[in-house]
Order: C-alpha cells, then sequence, then structure tokens
C-alpha cells in the first residue's frame, strides 16, 4: 500500500516540476518515510512531515520535489525558516513555474524580514497569469502583512527581549509562560524528553519514540534571589495525554489548564495551590466550557470576571474573546462577546487581563497583524466596561512569526512571552519582555506581604472591602499555604480596606486611599498575629500584695490557647535541661499565701529566678510540655483559671517560641 502511495505521489510532483524521480533504488526505510511524510503532507500536518523529508532530502539532496516539499514544510518551524528560503529559491530558480512558489517564497522573504523582496515577490505571484483567482485572497492578505511588518520594523520601540535561559529553557520547548503578578511564580507548558506522557504518533494515536511528538506538561519554576529555580512538574496536573497551562491568577493560586477530552474538543480546568504544589484540576462549572473548543482565559484581579476564548457559533469568526461573570453559586456564566472593536473574523487567542484590573492584552491574526499572531493591547472604558480602541505593541515585540501567549506584572515594566526564534536554548523557549511601552503604564495599588501567627506562616482570610462603595466587597482570598504570603492588585479611584483574619485572633485591619494614585503603587504589609508573652507587666506589681494574673483575662486566655496549640504539636518532646512547670499565682515581697482549693493537685512551690518576683508553682516540674498542660488544666478546673505554663531551660525562664528557634522544638 505504501508503495502504491509513493509512485502515485511521485507521479503527481514530477509533472508538476517537469523532472523524473527514480525511487527504485531508495531504501525500504526511505520509502517507507515518504509514505509516511506524504501522508502528513496531505493531512496539512507539516511540522510532522517536516523531520521525514528533513532527513529524505539529506539522503538525496538533488531531488528536487524532496527539496520543495521540505522547503514548504520548513515555513512551519521558525527555527527553520532560513532553510526554508534557501531551498526554495533553488526551486524556483531551476523552474519558476512551480505551482505557488512565487507565494510561498513571499512567505520565506518575509520571515527572513527581507520585505521589500517580499513585497515584489507576491506582487509578482498575484500578476502571474497562472495564479488561480482563488489564491488570490491570500496572496492580499500575505501583503498586508508585509506591509505591517515592514513599517512596524521601521519605528520599534524601547522594548528589549532577552531570553530567561537556563535552568527554565532547555533544548525541548517551553511554551505559555503564566506568573504571579509580583514574578514569583513562572509556569508553564513543557514538550520534551521530560513528559510524562513520552511521545504520540498522533496520525495513528500510538505510541511512536521515532516520528512523535512529546506529549505536553506543566512545569513551575520560582524565584530566588532574583534567578529562575529548577523548575519542577506538576504531578497532580500532568498525565499522559495533553495538559497544558494557560494562565494563573493574578495572586498565584488558582491556575488555569487546557485539556482536549474524548471528543477531541478542548476544555478548561482549574487547580488550587495546596501548601507547594497544587491540587488535582477540575472542570470549570457552569457555561464557559461547551462541545467547542475553550483554549485560553485570564482571572481579573477581583476573581469575579474570566475573560476567554471560544469558536462557538455566534462570534465573529475563528476564535472570539467573551467574558463571563462569577454567580453566586460559584459558577460562571453571562457570557458576553466583547464585540467587533477586538474580536475579527480571524483568531483571536490568549487574553491576558492585567492586575490594573482595565488593560487587556491579546493575540490576533487578523489584518492589523504583521505575520501570524500580534500582542495587541486594548484599555476598558470604565463607564461601560467595554474594550473600544485597541493598538499593536509594536516590533520586537510582534514579529512576522507568531506572537502569543504574553503575560504582564503588576508593575508594568516586565513581560513575559514565547518564540522559536533564533539564538535560543531550544525550539521554543520562554523570553522576558522589558516593555519600555510608548503607551501608559498600568496604574494600580499593589499591596503584599505575609501573615504569621508567632512567627509562623498561617493561612489567613483576607476580606477587601470598598470603603467609597458602601463597603462593597472586591474580594476575599486566602495567604498562600506554607509560607503565608499575599498579594493583592486594587484599581484606582477607590478608598479600600483590608480585614485580615486568622482562627480566632482578634483581626486586623488596614485602609488605604486609591483614589488619587496616578502610577503603579506598592505597599508591603506584613501582618504579625501572636499571643501575648508568659509574664507579668511591671505595672501590675503592688509590693506585699498578689500580683493577680487576672489583671488582663483576655491575655491569660490567648496564652493559655498558644500553650494548648504548642502542645499538640510539640508536647511530647523531651531535652536534657528542659522541664515545665504549673504557675498559679506571683508575688512582690510574699507573705502569707494559701490555695485550698488546690488541694489533693501538687505540692506548692516557690519559683524565684532573680527579677524580685515570685512565683507560685504546683506538683513540681514536668518533662514534657504535655504532661504540664495535662495538670494545667486539672488546675484551672479547680477554680485557678489564671493559671500556665511556665517553661524553663537549664534553669532559665523561655517563650515556647524561643525553643521553635532553638531547635528544641521541631
Amino acid at each position: 500500500m505504501k508503495r502504491i502511495i509513493i509512485l502515485l505521489l511521485v507521479q503527481f510532483f514530477s509533472v508538476v516540476y517537469s523532472q523524473t524521480t527514480n525511487t527504485r533504488n531508495w531504501r525500504k526505510t526511505e520509502k517507507d518515510s515518504m509514505a509516511n511524510a506524504f501522508l502528513l503532507y496531505e493531512e496539512k500536518n507539516y511540522k510532522m512531515a517536516l523531520p521525514y523529508f528533513e532527513n529524505i532530502h539529506k539522503g538525496h539532496p538533488k531531488e528536487e520535489f524532496v527539496k520543495y516539499v521540505y522547503g514548504k514544510t520548513a515555513l512551519y518551524r521558525s527555527d527553520k525558516y532560513e532553510e526554508a528560503l534557501n531551498m526554495l529559491q533553488q526551486i524556483y530558480a531551476k523552474n519558476p513555474k512551480v505551482d505557488l512558489i512565487e507565494y510561498d517564497l513571499a512567505r520565506a522573504l518575509h520571515y527572513n524580514y527581507k520585505f521589500d523582496e517580499a513585497l515584489e515577490m507576491v506582487d509578482r505571484f498575484m500578476a502571474n497569469k497562472r495564479t488561480r483567482l482563488e489564491d488570490k485572497p491570500a496572496a492580499e492578505f500575505l501583503k498586508q502583512y508585509i506591509l505591517n511588518a515592514k513599517y512596524y520594523n521601521s519605528i520599534p520601540t524601547q522594548a528589549k527581549i532577552t531570553n530567561i535561559g537556563k535552568p527554565v529553557n532547555s533544548p525541548d520547548e517551553e511554551y505559555v509562560p503564566t506568573i504571579s503578578a509580583d514574578e514569583s511564580m513562572l509556569i508553564y507548558t513543557y514538550t520534551g524528553p521530560k513528559s510524562k506522557g513520552g511521545k504520540i504518533n498522533e496520525t495513528i494515536m500510538a505510541p511512536d519514540s521515532i516520528n512523535g511528538i512529546y506529549m505536553e506538561d506543566v512545569f513551575m519554576s520560582i524565584k530566588a534571589n532574583d534567578e529562575w529555580q529548577a523548575p519542577v512538574p506538576l504531578d497532580n496536573i500532568n498525565t499522559k495525554s495533553h495538559d497544558a497551562a494557560i494562565s494563573l491568577s493574578q495572586d498565584g493560586q488558582v491556575l488555569y489548564i487546557y485539556r482536549d477530552d474524548a471528543e477531541g474538543h478542548g476544555d478548561i480546568y482549574e487547580s488550587a495551590l495546596t501548601g507547594e504544589t497544587f491540587s488535582f484540576p477540575l472542570k470549570l462549572k457552569g457555561e464557559i466550557n461547551t462541545i467547542y473548543q475553550e483554549g485560553h482565559c485570564s482571572l481579573s484581579p477581583d476573581g469575579k470576571t474570566l475573560y476567554f476564548t471560544s469558536d462557538r457559533p455566534g462570534g465573529f469568526g475563528g476564535r472570539d474573546i467573551y467574558k463571563a461573570q462569577l454567580l453566586s453559586d460559584s459558577t460562571w456564566g453571562k457570557i458576553v462577546n466583547l464585540g467587533d472593536s477586538i474580536n475579527t473574523k480571524y483568531d483571536e487567542d490568549s487574553p491576558f487581563i492585567h492586575p490594573d484590573g482595565s488593560s487587556l492584552f491579546y493575540s490576533s491574526n487578523g489584518p492589523k497583524s504583521s505575520g501570524g499572531f500580534d500582542i495587541f493591547r486594548a484599555y476598558m472604558d470604565l463607564s461601560d466596561s467595554t474594550f473600544k480602541k485597541t493598538e499593536n505593541l509594536g516590533f520586537p515585540i510582534n514579529t512576522p512569526d507568531d506572537d502569543i501567549y504574553f503575560v504582564l506584572a503588576a508593575n508594568g515594566s516586565r513581560g513575559y512571552y514565547s518564540s522559536g526564534k533564533a539564538g535560543g536554548e531550544g525550539l521554543k523557549d520562554i523570553y522576558l519582555v522589558e516593555t519600555g511601552f510608548d503607551a501608559k503604564k498600568p496604574v494600580l495599588l499593589f499591596v503584599k506581604g505575609k501573615v504569621t501567627f508567632d512567627s509562623i506562616p498561617v493561612e489567613s482570610v483576607i476580606k477587601v472591602e470598598i470603603t467609597s462603595k458602601n463597603n462593597a466587597v472586591f474580594n476575599t482570598l486566602k495567604t498562600i499555604p506554607g509560607t503565608g504570603n499575599y498579594m493583592i492588585s486594587l484599581p484606582p479611584g477607590q478608598s479600600y480596606k483590608i480585614t485580615y483574619a486568622y482562627k480566632d485572633e482578634k483581626p486586623k485591619t488596614f485602609e488605604f486611599d486609591a483614589s488619587q494614585i496616578t502610577a503603579y503603587t506598592e505597599k508591603i504589609v506584613d501582618i504579625k498575629f501572636a499571643t501575648p508573652v508568659d509574664t507579668i507587666p511591671v505595672a501590675a506589681v503592688v509590693p506585699g500584695k498578689p500580683l493577680p494574673n487576672e489583671f488582663d483575662k483576655e491575655a491569660i486566655t490567648l496564652l493559655q490557647k498558644k500553650i494548648s496549640k504548642y502542645s499538640s504539636a510539640y508536647g511530647k518532646i523531651s531535652a536534657e535541661g528542659l522541664e515545665f512547670k504549673v504557675q498559679v499565682a506571683a508575688f512582690k515581697n510574699p507573705k502569707n499565701y494559701k490555695f485550698k482549693h488546690l488541694k489533693g493537685l501538687g505540692k506548692i512551690d516557690k519559683l524565684i529566678l532573680g527579677d524580685g518576683i515570685t512565683r507560685i508553682t504546683i506538683n513540681g516540674s514536668f518533662n514534657t510540655l504535655e504532661k504540664a498542660w495535662i495538670h494545667n488544666k486539672k488546675v484551672i478546673r479547680a477554680g485557678q483559671d489564671d493559671a500556665f505554663v511556665t517553661a524553663l531551660y537549664q534553669g532559665k525562664r523561655v517563650y515556647l517560641e524561643e525553643l521553635v528557634k532553638m531547635g528544641i522544638f521541631k
């Protein structure tokens, strides 16, 4: 069967190129490769056909039709554009009558930044009497791309593009970068030998270690000391099929991924950060996912609007960008197309709503592009929440090739996107964009920090209210588990109140006025919850009288809660020189003291630490906090409700949190 396919295709190409090709002396493996290559070629799966043709061309460099199809398929991989141009120019020099050769050459010249030559070639194609009428619209569209690219390259912006290098980029493919608003976290899509699913030949849907393509996986890198650390795969997300990262919420706690389902259409899933990894992804609930393809999304800073792409019917053509609202039942609904100021009859993709809540970045391959997808920006009209004006980000951000998946940090000065341009680490790499935008920069109040309890990071619930709008709730979020970090992006023009809550501790509140800010403004607010230290204020000392622990019942209650928590975490730990005592009172110059209600709970002792205060303890020493706390609770039940545990290490009084810092409690 494969031999028949080869013969038919060779006959076809021989007629087209007016030459004879002899495959009689080819090895069987070469003939099989040719058959596979042409099957992929006929299915327009040019990227998968390319390596077949490249290998065959190396073995038979004089075969013109192999050279042509190799050059033509090389137009679909950015690291091969120079070779594509070289191959096609050789074909054209020998036979300018090859079908579509002038159009293909115009594309190759365009990709190689030879715009004047590309314009000449596309005009020659359209003027050629052999050019079919149905091929002219594509040529006219290509000419517009070339004119746009020539214009944008003549007026470059101040943007600076830098490959972020290792350890993120590799000889394999890294693309679709997503970042937290402060650039502390980078999550992206990877394909290569580390992919969980290995290689799959998508034509026959089976493993193919030689000619297949790698499955997509999701990887994460954390920034430390301004350097990206070694990336790790997200095992809860990656499967043996395609798993692609598409976006990250601005606080870094919700990751959105794309997956194909059994029917072959794509849906959007979400995963929540839990500790140092992300949870198993769940399909979005509501009306976003359909039987059509939903491929990308971006969450607004208030968490209430999701911008996404879909090729569902009813749009302007191709893929369009829509927005959905978070409903009261936590599902997504009220789907609205962003309109013809954004969407065209072509494809719009990769929306990214900036943390300022009003700057939308996206890609389009419509008539304003300089080739393939270009990155555009649109500003929200705050009067009706629509986007009415768009602008192309220009060169060098946009190129004749696809430029897509652009994200921007909160401060507006640094962005990221992926490209397969020459000079990188591999096929597709992630690049840093130092923007240098000529247009206005983002305006927002960016609040970030850490929430701790007794210096330990905790998960705090943070409520943001707009005080200038009758305390309307703007957003509710949590600190990142394990780190206690948080970040909040607040649009300008309003005043805000942020309330930090942790368990039954008294909430802490801060107010911010963003009504007058005119630039990116950053505030660092660290919230420190703490139980009161177990000591008696000097102001409470009255000579000759007891020092009543009940001087601050709230403080004693919090202290007892602290002891209970530490007992749960470290209660069984013992160490040489470490002892615990149950304190029931303290005196300055004590005379007589009686605790009849504590009869039967142990001997009453004096504890003198050299600070002029005599502390009264009961039942001696305990070698663990758990044993001391059990006895402490008995003393409380007997009526001494202000009793608490005191820790001593090598004869000196220490606070419980100090035992953690010393490494005794661990």
